[in-house]
């Protein structure tokens, strides 16, 4: 079994479902008392976010991409960026590891290629939503062109992201207000929802939406469980 390298703490409510459902998935697949082969690094989810509000995107790329190589010198074979926002700077956190980087957008794509979906409604902080490196990655990796809630709506996502569900708070009002966001997306021609933000499948459930939904934390998490789980399927089909 190759061992995951997890960069999380961003927030560290997340960081606790990718290490659920890697755990879970391992033990399905191979039964008994498996579990997964997990380095964690867990990084100040403050000093984090005073770096994204102040613009200094390099300081925070340079922040990653050391604690990605250090898991890579403690034995991890791959590194995942426990967070959707923060792939704005994955080309140089990947550089720095040394390791494979599990990209979460190109996990995603691939879910929704799969599920024939191609106009997703796009959830997630404003960073994600405004800044263009997730649907410009969406559209070239996957050809799926993302749509993005009005500006109203992009306030109101990110507050509930950072003021709510990163400090553990779900809230019924919140979800009934995102899903009257989904309804407006859906009358713009969405054809299906990213829960692009992994704190969000703390509120939503992606099957019990009014269109498909794809959980970007779970379709991470699963491709870290593939990668660790590589050389035995290997082995298991020959």
């Amino acid at each position: 079994m190759r061992t995951i390298g997890l960069l999380g703490g961003m927030s560290w409510e997340s960081t606790a479902v990718y290490y659920r459902l890697i755990n879970q998935a391992v033990r399905d697949r191979l039964s008994g008392l498996h579990s997964a082969d997990i380095l964690l690094h867990s990084v100040n989810f403050d000093q984090v976010v005073q770096l994204q509000r102040a613009d200094r995107w390099d300081d925070a790329a340079a922040l990653l991409g050391n604690s990605a190589a250090a898991l890579a010198r403690a034995g991890a074979d791959c590194v995942l960026i426990c967070t959707n926002t923060m792939h704005l700077v994955a080309d140089p956190v990947a550089r720095l590891a040394g390791v494979p980087l599990l990209h979460i957008v190109d996990e995603t794509g691939r879910a929704l290629a799969a599920a024939g979906l191609h106009r997703p409604l796009l959830l997630a902080t404003r960073y994600t939503m405004e800044q263009g490196f997730y649907t410009d990655r969406l559209r070239a990796s996957a050809g799926i062109e993302a749509l993005v809630p009005n500006e109203a709506d992009r306030a109101d996502v990110h507050a509930v992201i950072f003021d709510e569900l990163c400090q553990g708070i779900v809230r019924d009002e919140s979800r009934d207000r995102m899903h009257a966001i989904i309804a407006r997306g859906i009358a713009a021609g969405a054809d299906s929802v990213i829960l692009g933000c992994t704190e969000i499948c703390l509120l939503l459930d992606p099957d019990r939406l009014a269109c498909p939904g794809v959980d970007s934390t779970a379709v991470h998490a699963a491709a870290a469980v593939d990668f660790a789980l590589a050389d035995l399927a290997q082995k298991e089909a020959a």
